[in-house]
């Protein structure tokens, strides 16, 4: 029987082994090891390991800074924490590596370096593993580049079609706000083509190759603006991301961002909107942290801004910040002359989006759609045409294929009342009610003065006004 002092040298003895056959294991199956000192200095190096990172030999990485050598390597964090980072994945060049780091300890337990050792796919083991990475990754990249490809501007000058003298002057305008780098305020009705001159000042200017952002203003509600605007901290609010979220600015950084509908944004809005502005700041929702932000803002609104700020909705001092360049949009109807070929450029983004043949217009037709006033400018436009070629089986639209869509019916017009006076329609009005609640009470006009909730005598009083004859 072995004595206790015994069994504690074959004790030590088999921990040595299993030592060193754990780390000749490693040594064998891994694609490098390292080791550092106290200082992150690189103390030894497989050559293995070297040959990986393109050295000419361990030497040549030994004495400097383990970051000198591999720029992404968290030993130092190893050193720092005395906690070993028993698995974590590394990029060297377009190979992934598994890595393990372990602190290495004296007797008297204080770190005195670490070892690292990257492992690669001989451990089939390590295969799904690998694979889920390298899928994930490709995903991202694939998120990341639609991602940017959704905040590039998606349309350019040659978008903006026309030959009139009212576009041809407009677009100049533009170009050359393009080349500036102040904001711009498009102004023009709804349906003018605001919003595909903002893509094109921003796709021709210095910053095309940052995010175009584009918020449209009326259509998110006043709680949710600042939000939508500035991001939100983990839990700003409730029902917040607990990861929290990046705001337009922040995603806009270095580009462009696009504010249409800006003459319904509302007062307190308006007032954090100047400061940014001014200051090229913001705090997101809920955090006290300050970010930087460099955006270039375009602004869109189909109001009369002027008549906006004069009624008090909206503020003088943004107005005068917004409107540098102010660019007035023309309406369909200024540039008629436009009208053969902004036809047929949407009648062939028609058939591209349908995969139908390329439809043609009638000259009778065209004349039609010129007598017609377009309140809904070209977008008015595109969705007749839309409408017209969806409804015809020819080639060529002609003047009856656009009558039902721009003419209202005939009886419509008969079925609107023509306006009056208010003071009319309220007498009319009482008329009605009194004689109804009189017809369900069988004339007496003390039930009927209790059922519309009024005094007797102020019954009587109406009855003889609105000369209403009683049983």
């Amino acid at each position: 029987m072995k004595s206790t002092r015994d069994l504690a040298r074959d004790t030590e003895g088999v921990r040595r082994m299993a030592m060193q056959s754990m780390y000749g294991f490693l040594d064998e199956i891994c694609e490098g090891a390292l080791v550092v000192d106290t200082e992150a200095r690189v103390v030894w190096m497989s050559e293995k390991y070297a040959a990986k990172l393109g050295l000419k030999g361990a030497a040549e990485a030994l004495g400097r800074d383990v970051e000198q050598v591999i720029p992404s390597s968290l030993m130092r964090e190893v050193l720092r924490t005395g906690k070993p980072i028993l698995l974590d994945i590394m990029q060297i060049g377009s190979e992934s590596f598994v890595v393990t780091r372990i602190p290495i300890r004296n007797e008297a337990g204080e770190v005195i370096g670490a070892i690292g050792f990257a492992l690669y796919d001989q451990l089939h083991y390590l295969k799904p593993l690998f694979t889920k990475f390298s899928r994930l990754e490709t995903a991202l990249a694939s998120a990341e580049k639609k991602l940017a490809e959704e905040r590039r501007a998606k349309y350019t000058f040659s978008s903006f079609v026309g030959v009139s003298p009212a576009c041809v002057e407009v677009k100049r305008q533009a170009r050359r706000a393009a080349q500036l780098d102040a904001p711009v305020l498009l102004l023009g009705e709804t349906g003018t083509g605001k919003e595909l001159l903002a893509h094109a000042i921003h796709a021709s200017g210095p910053r095309a190759k940052r995010p175009f952002v584009s918020v449209n203003v009326a259509a998110i509600p006043d709680t949710l603006l600042e939000a939508e605007f500035f991001g939100a901290a983990p839990g700003a609010y409730t029902g917040a991301d607990r990861r929290g979220r990046e705001g337009k600015f922040k995603l806009a950084d270095g580009g462009t961002l696009f504010l249409d509908e800006i003459g319904d944004m509302p007062l307190p809005m308006q007032v954090k909107l100047l400061r940014v502005l001014q200051e090229r700041e913001f705090e997101p929702l809920g955090s006290d942290k300050v970010v930087k932000t460099d955006v270039r803002i375009i602004a869109a609104t189909s109001i009369d801004l002027e008549q906006r700020v004069a009624a008090g909705g909206f503020r003088a001092d943004l107005y005068y910040r917004l409107n540098v360049l102010a660019l007035k949009v023309p309406a369909l109807r200024e540039r008629l002359a436009d009208l053969d070929i902004l036809c047929e450029a949407i009648l062939e983004q028609i058939a591209r989006r349908s995969g139908a043949a390329v439809r043609e217009i009638s000259p009778d037709a065209l004349d039609l759609l010129r007598s017609h006033d377009w309140p809904g400018n070209v977008r008015e436009l595109s969705n007749v045409l839309e409408r017209a070629a969806m409804m015809c089986d020819d080639v060529r639209l002609g003047v009856d294929d656009f009558l039902p869509i721009l003419q209202p019916p005939a009886d419509s017009a008969a079925a609107v009342e023509p306006p009056c006076r208010y003071d009319d329609a309220l007498e009319a009005f009482e008329r009605r009610v009194i004689r109804d609640a009189l017809a369900s009470t069988g004339g007496k006009v003390s039930q009927a003065a209790k059922l519309l909730g009024l005094g007797r005598a102020t019954l009587y009083k109406k009855l003889v006004a609105l000369g209403i004859a009683t049983k």
